[in-house]
């Protein structure tokens, strides 16, 4: 059943993640990115890399949210009371 959850917040967030690489960098150059007013000296591949991890991590942490939140009273309150027994 935690596999089954895990997949239901991975897979969507991976492909919003890569629904959002494409639009954000389809008008943004990535050698043109600063670091603190520097120029970031990383290749397009590592920008792109690196940001679309940054945007997986960022859907997967709003989807496990709202699977947390969707949960009912007495499914999150069942649990508590198994785990103190």
């Amino acid at each position: 059943m935690l596999r089954e959850r895990l997949m239901w917040i991975a897979w969507p967030a991976f492909l919003m993640a890569a629904v959002l690489e494409f639009m954000v960098f389809a008008v943004l150059d990535p050698q043109a990115l600063t670091l603190l007013g520097e120029p970031s000296g990383w290749s397009r591949e590592g920008v792109y890399t690196v940001t679309f991890f940054i945007f997986w991590a960022v859907m997967m942490l709003s989807g496990a949210l709202t699977t947390l939140l969707s949960k009912s009273p007495f499914d999150v309150n069942r649990r508590q009371s198994r785990a103190l027994r």
